[in-house]
């Protein structure tokens, strides 16, 4: 086993004086990610805080530290993430399509499915809406399997090293609330956890992809959600649940924030939205890229469906 190039305390005096992982890397001719990595060591070990420049916001530390909260801290890279799939037997939509083609092309190093995947219409809390037939559980577990499998395998051919990481929408939470409620004698149960039915991707509430950068299934709600996400956090959010595609910028003092709304991987006036009653919906069926350079997010970018054959990105139509 190789020996570190400086001790512990000394890498606590580098983090003071740099207060960068890119900055460290230099001075001891180390991949940044390594140092990263050393950085949260440290920070176990002795119950400490080794904060970032790239962090104007300190006092979100207690929120990154939530044991229900993943963070990344990434410096470079591509993000895409997909919310809302609500994923059906034997369809796959344009956007879904889309998603596997920007895969490809993209490499990210993460993959965020931002909740939502599992429709969960026999566990609703609102009543069937007449003599209704929606797929059983079973049926939709299949259904989430497929899709997300694809999605795994594409992925993991485009960056063997890829991280899945699922945040936790309310119709996911559906699943093991259900249970929870009605037979909390299954608690530790094999079987119990929408997890344990897909152990490649990383359960979370929220995903913290810098300190300045959270992505969760939801904030606020209603048609300024994006921009009210933004001002009330303090940092850039990225959003599903409202399925409306669109990104909100927010600047003040301390530079720009973004707000963003993934929209929606199923298309919009399908059959498990019926409960719309087939009122026009302001919702767009796509998805989000998120680039990272040096810590800092480049302005987001959307991937919408423009029509049955095609998804619009960076000014291109692309064949899908």
């Amino acid at each position: 086993m190789a020996h570190p190039r400086v001790t512990d305390n000394e890498f606590i005096e580098l983090w003071r004086i740099h207060q960068s992982p890119k900055d460290i890397a230099e001075v001891l001719g180390l991949d940044p990610a390594k140092v990263l990595k050393r950085r949260r060591n440290i920070e176990r070990k002795y119950n400490i805080a080794l904060d970032s420049k790239l962090n104007r916001y300190p006092h979100l530390n207690a929120a990154q530290k939530n044991p229900q909260a993943l963070n990344l801290d990434m410096l470079n890279g591509t993000i895409i993430v997909f919310s809302d799939a609500h994923f059906q037997p034997a369809v796959h939509t344009t956007a879904y399509r889309g998603l596997l083609k920007m895969i490809e092309m993209l490499k990210p190093k993460v993959l965020v499915c931002n909740g939502d995947a599992f429709d969960n219409a026999q566990m609703s809390r609102h009543p069937a809406i007449g003599w209704e037939e929606t797929p059983t559980v079973v049926q939709e577990l299949m259904a989430c399997d497929i899709a997300l499998g694809e999605i795994e395998d594409t992925a993991k051919k485009a960056n063997r090293n890829v991280k899945l990481i699922w945040t936790i929408g309310n119709h996911d939470a559906r699943f093991e609330s259900r249970i929870a409620n009605v037979m909390p004698e299954l608690r530790g149960v094999k079987g119990a956890r929408l997890s344990d039915h897909f152990p490649k991707w990383q359960f979370t509430w929220s995903c913290w992809a810098t300190p300045n950068l959270v992505i969760k299934h939801r904030f606020k709600s209603g048609i300024h959600a994006t921009h009210n996400n933004i001002v009330a956090s303090g940092v850039s959010m990225v959003t599903g649940h409202l399925h409306s595609l669109k990104v909100n910028a927010w600047s003040d003092y301390n530079g720009d924030r973004w707000g963003v709304d993934c929209g929606t991987l199923a298309e919009p006036y399908s059959k498990q939205f019926d409960y719309c009653e087939g009122n026009p919906v302001n919702w767009r069926s796509g998805f989000v890229v998120l680039t990272l350079k040096d810590g800092q997010l480049l302005t987001p970018e959307l991937v919408r469906k423009f029509d049955d054959d095609h998804i619009d990105f960076r000014g291109q139509l692309i064949k899908v």
